[in-house]
């Protein structure tokens, strides 16, 4: 299956942290073919193929492990934080992107992505409920890839709450919220797999991140990555991709505290 008419990518694409080319990499002894690293992606919109299949084993092999079961907990954070996350679509007169966003305040700002809604044009959100409300660009800080919009209030857009600072570990579970290919109210489940993770977010510099093994894909740019307590922890940004795929499993947040300091900034300012 293709999916296809969801916008173009926004943003620039950024190899591993690491920054050294494949070529000085030794390729494994019996694969002579270059090995690739993975790239850095924005998590703007893509056109993605899905294909499915199967393996099959031996007679004897052992059952496959029983489907995990969704704890309470997750249960609990998703119910908590769906109402408080949107879909940001922008409009331009050479097309379009979209991506997500959730509620910071009761009075109508919500943070997204600059790479989501930075570049200019007609910006609108789309809540849970399926109403559309024109918003307003108040701001935006592209060195950490922060964009905030302003829209009318409305009871069914609820603020998520914030993480406390220093409370988020590693190995505690964590859902990322948002629109991924245009699926809106799309949940994925993971763990923190790292923090003070340095990656290029949106400049130059180095800064930390949180990194996640929960699915982050193109459209979840500027969604929410909340704890099991539906709790924001970051606001997610990027993944790294092989040959410019969709997710393999790793993928970056801007940290909440870092996101929520930037966001109070260009509200004072707008």
């Amino acid at each position: 299956m293709t999916i296809t008419g969801l916008g173009t990518p926004r943003g620039p694409s950024f190899i591993t942290p690491s920054d050294r080319p494949a070529s000085d990499r030794p390729a494994p002894p019996d694969r002579p073919a270059r090995r690739r690293w993975p790239l850095l992606a924005t998590a703007g919109l893509v056109a993605v193929g899905v294909t499915g299949g199967y393996l099959t084993g031996r007679a004897d092999d052992p059952p496959p492990p029983a489907p995990a079961v969704p704890s309470a907990d997750l249960v609990g954070a998703a119910a908590l934080a769906l109402p408080g996350v949107v879909s940001v679509q922008v409009r331009t007169g050479s097309g379009g992107s979209s991506g997500s966003g959730f509620v910071f305040d009761d009075r109508g700002h919500i943070v997204t992505n600059n790479h989501v809604a930075g570049a200019g044009g007609a910006v609108s959100v789309v809540g849970s409920d399926g109403r559309r409300l024109t918003a307003e660009v108040v701001g935006t800080d592209p060195a950490n890839d922060i964009a905030v919009l302003r829209v009318s209030p409305t009871a069914a857009l609820r603020p998520l709450a914030p993480a406390a600072p220093g409370t988020t570990r590693v190995g505690e579970p964590v859902l990322a919220v948002g629109s991924p290919l245009g699926l809106s109210g799309t949940v994925t489940a993971g763990i923190v797999s790292a923090l003070d993770r340095q990656v290029r977010l949106g400049g130059a510099t180095r800064q930390a991140a949180v990194q996640t093994d929960a699915s982050i894909n193109p459209g979840n740019s500027g969604g929410p990555l909340v704890n099991a307590r539906g709790e924001v922890v970051g606001v997610n940004t990027a993944i790294a991709t092989l040959e410019g795929g969709g997710s393999i499993g790793i993928g970056f947040a801007v940290p909440i505290d870092r996101a929520r300091q930037v966001v109070t900034t260009i509200i004072g300012r707008g």
